[in-house]
């Protein structure tokens, strides 16, 4: 039996709007907004995270971080400085913890011209104030934050483009304190946090293998390179989207290109605890990244969508050929 997972809380944004949907267990289908946010004073927003309770919405724009109430009111902001210029390259991200006290915001200043190398900050959800800081000494364009569902401590994955993808962790003590660590990679990219947290997985950023790692010291549990899937690793590569459909279970999506040249994706199920490579799963998205598996059976798709093995069949004789 899949436990059941706390309830979560997702954005997207549509016509200047934050929309706010809570997943609860058992509804498929179409999610409609449980909440909407208008940010103030035409704010591009370019990132955001929700409490589940939609008391409190946090945003990232080019050059600050926002937090709303769900009255609308602006509860604080913060800028980043010196103000940037640069329009394109660097998209500052931001996370809830697990409790949903703080905001986790990762700042490309770097790219961004800031001078410097990138910054992680913590801050108060009620008041705004900086509780933590990391100098992450990193270039990066964009990151990816993942809030461990058991402990609260808050993975970030910053990609650098072709120079690579480096992945922290950060925790919060009982005295409120919070300590950095980085692990030592600078060639794998961060796709998913088990349900129950014991791991985590990881894609290479030369898409060549996908790797299970233990929780929270980072060791490989097992690696899987293209060739595992029957592919040819020559014409295949693993992309960087996928994650846990189940506690048990993990979605690797492979991908290549047709004799058209056409782009093809396969949704293939793994066992986290064997290595084991299963059969596939028909997932119907227009790339790869709109994918998102939500640990419990069901995943998400475009609007957004929330679908299930139960609704979405299963794909056990590809007809694309393998080498």
């Amino acid at each position: 039996m899949i436990p059941a997972r706390p309830l979560k809380a997702i954005t997207r944004h549509r016509d200047g709007l934050i929309h706010a949907y809570t997943i609860e267990s058992g509804a498929l289908g179409m999610l409609e907004p449980a909440a909407v946010f208008r940010p103030p004073g035409g704010d591009e927003v370019v990132a955001s995270a929700v409490r589940p309770d939609l008391e409190r919405v946090v945003y990232t724009t080019l050059n600050g971080v926002v937090c709303l109430a769900r009255a609308g009111d602006p509860v604080w902001a913060s800028d980043f400085e010196p103000h940037s210029d640069v329009r394109h390259g660097h998209r500052p991200g931001c996370a809830l913890s697990l409790d949903g006290r703080t905001a986790w915001v990762y700042r490309p200043d770097a790219m961004a011209g800031r001078g410097g190398g990138d910054q992680w900050v913590v801050y108060d959800v009620d008041t705004g104030a900086v509780l933590a800081r990391r100098e992450l000494e990193t270039v990066g364009h964009a990151a990816g934050h993942h809030v461990h569902p058991v402990d609260g401590s808050v993975y970030l994955d910053v990609g650098e483009g072709q120079d690579g993808s480096v992945i922290f962790r950060g925790t919060t003590g009982a005295d409120g304190q919070v300590e950095f660590v980085a692990y030592p990679w600078w060639d794998r990219c961060l796709i998913d946090l088990a349900p129950g947290g014991e791991q985590f997985m990881t894609v290479d950023h030369g898409q060549a293998d996908v790797a299970f790692h233990r929780h929270p010291d980072g060791d490989v549990l097992f690696t899987l390179p293209v060739e595992a899937f029957g592919y040819d690793p020559e014409e295949t590569f693993v992309e960087w989207s996928g994650g846990y459909l189940t506690p048990d279970t993990a979605v690797v999506v492979l991908g290549g290109e047709d004799e058209d040249e056409e782009e093809w994706f396969r949704y293939h199920l793994v066992d986290v605890h064997t290595g084991t490579v299963g059969g596939e799963i028909a997932v119907e998205v227009t790339n790869p990244y709109e994918f998102v598996p939500l640990g419990d059976g069901s995943w998400l798709t475009g609007g957004p969508v929330r679908r299930s093995r139960a609704t979405a069949g299963t794909d056990p004789d590809p007809a694309i050929p393998r080498g």
